[in-house]
């Protein structure tokens, strides 16, 4: 399946104002999974320079920097990508507990132990994690149990703009957007020991939408398999309806677009996507 993707950003300033350097991880990583054909970006104004680099988590992330004072920054990507996994479970687990709490082993622990850290968890999301493990002490088990839970139970909410909601709020309010949801999952594997990150990318049923937005769900590590994705929002493991641009352990690790501003002006963003699908 091919999936081509064209987004628009648009930040509008009340005064002119100077960008400082901005951040933009908006090229889908190049994976077993996916298989990026064509990436293109036009940044208005175009920066002074650029470079791109790998950030703390593999993501391809292109740093820019600006001399001029504007009232406007656009950023339009393009991309063509190949998704390659049709089969969630393409694994067998040789040698290796899943068993929970789940345990890794020595360097492999020390790797990923930001990803597995829960003491910022609050209580009510510590009780929702073990009361949602109390009768699946297997991780793969649990995982879907969780996925699917979160999605029959929380009603979804659309939030085109704003950082993520604490999982305790998310939890409280039985409710909340695709990140939202997608922390709160983050936040209950780390509780049961499991290694989990924040993703943000694109996903293929947006292409039937008018109001499309950018997606987000949670990748977690499993000892002998590696990241895998789990979309609470839609209750799935993910598959090759889910296009990934960048992964972190916080959400802001994984932002499309970081960066500030001096100036003292208010801002505005506009943001519209399609996306076509060719199922071939």
């Amino acid at each position: 399946m091919k999936i081509s993707v064209e987004h628009s950003t648009v930040y509008r300033y009340d005064n002119a104002v100077h960008l400082e350097p901005q951040t933009f991880r908006l090229r889908p990583r190049m994976t077993n999974t996916q298989r990026l054909n064509a990436f293109e970006i036009q940044i208005t104004p175009a920066p002074t320079g650029s470079t791109e680099c790998l950030d703390q988590d593999g993501n391809l992330a292109l740093n820019a920097w600006f001399d001029a004072f504007t009232t406007e920054m656009s950023v339009i990507s393009r991309f063509t990508v190949e998704m390659l996994r049709e089969n969630p479970f393409d694994y067998v687990i040789i040698g290796e507990s899943l068993s929970l709490p789940l345990w890794y082993r020595g360097p492999l622990s020390a790797a990923l132990i930001s990803y597995r850290d829960s003491a910022h968890v609050a209580d009510s999301v510590q009780q929702y994690a073990k009361r949602a493990a109390s009768d699946r002490r297997n991780a793969l088990t649990f995982l879907s149990g969780l996925s699917g839970q979160i999605y029959r139970t929380f009603r979804r909410v659309i939030r085109p703009k704003g950082a993520p909601w604490q999982s305790a709020q998310t939890l409280s309010r039985m409710e909340g957007s695709c990140r939202d949801l997608a922390v709160l999952f983050c936040d209950v594997c780390r509780v049961m020991g499991i290694a989990a990150r924040f993703v943000s990318g694109y996903e293929c049923s947006s292409a039937r939408r008018s109001d499309s937005y950018m997606h987000a769900w949670t990748e977690v590590y499993l000892p002998g398999i590696g990241w895998r994705g789990y979309d609470p929002s839609r209750g799935i493991a993910v598959t090759n309806g889910h296009v990934a641009v960048a992964a972190a352990f916080d959400y802001d690790l994984a932002s499309p677009i970081a960066g500030l501003y001096t100036g003292g002006s208010e801002s505005h963003m506009d943001a519209w996507i399609r996306m076509v699908v060719d199922a071939e």
